[in-house]
C-alpha cells in the first residue's frame, strides 16, 4: 500500500512551489555562464592578451568542464547524493569564479605579467572554475528525471530552469551595464576592476538563490525504483545502444553550440562590426534574455508529449535560421535592427532550449539510475564541441 501511494505521488504534478525551488538552482551556474561565454574573450583581449591566448583560456575551461561532467555523471549515478554535489560545486565557482575576471594573481606574485604566465594563469583558474561547474549542472539536471515521472512535469521543471537562466542574464547584464556606465575603461586596471565588479556581484545573486535551492528541494531518489525495488547502476552500454541516445545528443549538442557561441561573439559583433555604443554589449543580449524569459513562461502551461516537443524544437531551429541570416546581411547604416532580430533569438533561444533539455528526460524515461551519465555524457559533447568551435574562430578573429 504504501509503495502504490508513493509512486502515486511520484507520477502526480509537482507543486508550484517545488518548481520554483527547482528552477532557482542554476543561477549560480546561468549566471557566471553569461559571464564567461559573453565577456571572456572581450575581457582577455581587451586586457592585452592575442586572440589565440583567449582561444586557449577558454579553451582550457572547456575541456575542463567537458571531462569533468563525464566524471560526476559517473559518480553520482554510483552514490546518488545529488544536493551534496550540487552544493560542493557551488562553492567551487563561487571562490574560483573570481579569479577569473580578477586579474591574473600569479603574475602579481611573481611580479611577471608575461605573456606565457598570464595565459597559464587564466587557463589554471578557468579550468577549476568549469570543474565546479560541471559538478553543479550535472547534478542539477540530473534531477529532474529523478524528482517526478508526470511527462509534463519534467518539461515544467525544464522551462522553469530555462527562465530563471533568462533571469540570471538579465541580472548579469543589469549589473554589467551599470558597471560600465559608473566605472570608465581608461587603463588596464580600470578594464580589470569593471569586471572584478561584475564578477563578485553575479557570485553574491548566485548564492542567494543556491541557498533558496537547498532550503527548498528535497534531495530525490535515484536507486530506489518507481516500485520501491533498488536497482543496480545502469552501465555506458545500455544507452550507447540506443539510437534514440545519438539522436537527442546531436540535437542538444546543436542547441548549445549555436546558444552559446553566438552569446560569446554578440559582444564583438555590436562594438566592432556595428560600432554601437558600448551600453549595447549589455542592451542587446538582455532584449535577448527577456524574450526567452518570457516564452519559458508561456511554455510551462502547455502538456507536452514527444510530438509537441518536436514540433516547438523545429519551430524554433528554423526561427534562428532566419535570425542567423539577417545578422549576416545587417548593414552598419541599419544597426538598429539588432534590436528587432534580437526579439526573435530570444524567441527561438526558449523554444530550442526547452524542448532539447525535455528530450533528455524523454530519453532517460524510467531508468533513473544512468540519468546523471545521460546529462553529463550529453554535457560532454556540448562543452568539447564548444570549446573547439571558439578556440577556431578566435584562432582567426582580429580584435580591433
Amino acid at each position: 500500500m504504501s509503495n502504490s501511494i508513493e509512486d502515486d505521488s511520484f507520477s502526480k504534478p509537482v507543486g508550484r512551489w517545488s518548481v520554483y525551488c527547482y528552477g532557482v538552482g542554476h543561477m549560480l551556474n546561468d549566471i557566471t555562464s553569461a559571464c564567461w561565454f559573453t565577456y571572456l574573450l572581450l575581457f582577455l583581449t581587451e586586457i592585452g592578451l592575442s586572440s589565440r591566448d583567449a582561444a586557449i583560456v577558454m579553451l582550457s575551461g572547456q575541456i575542463a568542464d567537458g571531462l569533468a561532467t563525464i566524471f560526476f555523471g559517473e559518480l553520482i549515478d554510483r552514490f546518488g547524493h545529488f544536493k551534496i554535489w550540487h552544493g560542493a560545486g557551488a562553492i567551487l565557482v563561487a571562490v574560483s569564479f573570481s579569479s577569473v575576471f580578477g586579474g591574473c594573481i600569479p603574475c602579481k606574485l611573481l611580479s611577471s605579467f608575461s605573456t606565457i604566465v598570464e595565459t597559464v594563469s587564466y587557463s589554471t583558474f578557468a579550468a577549476i572554475f568549469n570543474v565546479g561547474w560541471a559538478a553543479t549542472q550535472v547534478s542539477h539536471m540530473s534531477m529532474v528525471s529523478c524528482i517526478t515521472l508526470n511527462s509534463t512535469s519534467r518539461v515544467v521543471l525544464a522551462s522553469c530552469r530555462n527562465a530563471f537562466t533568462m533571469v540570471a542574464n538579465l541580472s548579469l547584464y543589469g549589473i554589467a551595464f551599470i558597471v560600465f556606465e559608473v566605472i570608465r575603461a581608461e587603463t588596464r586596471a580600470d578594464i580589470e576592476n569593471q569586471y572584478r565588479w561584475i564578477a563578485y556581484l553575479s557570485i553574491f545573486i548566485g548564492c542567494c538563490f543556491v541557498g533558496v535551492f537547498h532550503l527548498g528541494t528535497k534531495e530525490p531518489r535515484s536507486k530506489t525504483g518507481i516500485h520501491g525495488n533498488i536497482h543496480a547502476r545502469i552501465s555506458w552500454t545500455y544507452w550507447f545502444l540506443k539510437i534514440l541516445y545519438y539522436q537527442v545528443a546531436i540535437v542538444y549538442m546543436l542547441t548549445r553550440l549555436v546558444l552559446n557561441v553566438s552569446q560569446a561573439y554578440l559582444a564583438f559583433y555590436v562594438i566592432d562590426d556595428l560600432q554601437m555604443a558600448q551600453s549595447s554589449k549589455a542592451l542587446v543580449p538582455a532584449i535577448i534574455y527577456i524574450c526567452s524569459f518570457v516564452v519559458s513562461i508561456l511554455l510551462q502551461e502547455i502538456a507536452w508529449n514527444e510530438q509537441r516537443l518536436k514540433a516547438y524544437y523545429t519551430a524554433g531551429g528554423i526561427l534562428w535560421i532566419f535570425c542567423g541570416t539577417a545578422i549576416i546581411l545587417l548593414p552598419q547604416s541599419m544597426s538598429l535592427f539588432v534590436y528587432a532580430i534580437s526579439i526573435f533569438i530570444g524567441i527561438a533561444n526558449a523554444l530550442m532550449t526547452v524542448t532539447a533539455v525535455s528530450m533528455q528526460n524523454v530519453l532517460i524515461g524510467q531508468d533513473l539510475n544512468g540519468c546523471a551519465f545521460v546529462c553529463g555524457s550529453l554535457s560532454f559533447l556540448d562543452k568539447i564541441s564548444c570549446g573547439l568551435t571558439l578556440f577556431v574562430l578566435q584562432s582567426f578573429h582580429t580584435h580591433q
